[in-house]
């Protein structure tokens, strides 16, 4: 079952279908790992309502980070800013479905990270907000 889901992720590295930037958007983000490198943007289009329209990812950085990012962009596209801010690392690990070390852990939490900060409007991203 591992292989099907390290299939996936490769599919999401190579061929990212919410890869790119929004522009106009209604809420943008951007972070870093500062262990390896990876950045994440992360822009959004969000209805009066409060319900995400339009989401894309951009950045550089490990099959991991690029993948669950494009998972993730995926999962909340229809979903409202409220559901969002409830996402949480086990959501993530979901979607990627395989187990992770904890050097990995941080690649693919990242989007996550970036995602509630955008959607919190915070300054600063911080790892409190994927736990």
């Amino acid at each position: 079952m591992d292989d099907l889901y390290r299939e996936v992720i490769i599919e999401h590295y190579k061929n990212p279908g919410y890869r790119g930037k929004l522009d106009p958007h209604d809420i943008s983000f951007a972070d870093n790992n500062p262990l390896c490198g990876d950045h994440i943007q992360i822009d959004l289009r969000v209805d009066a309502g409060g319900v995400v329209t339009d989401a894309r990812f951009d950045g550089h950085g490990c099959a991991i980070s690029q993948a669950s990012a494009d998972l993730l962009i995926e999962s909340v596209i229809g979903k409202p800013l409220e559901e969002i801010k409830k996402l949480n690392k086990d959501d993530l690990l979901e979607l990627l479905g395989i187990e992770l070390g904890p050097v990995r852990l941080k690649c693919a939490l990242l989007s996550l990270k970036v995602l509630k900060a955008g959607v919190y409007g915070l300054g600063e991203a911080s790892d409190s907000l994927v736990e």
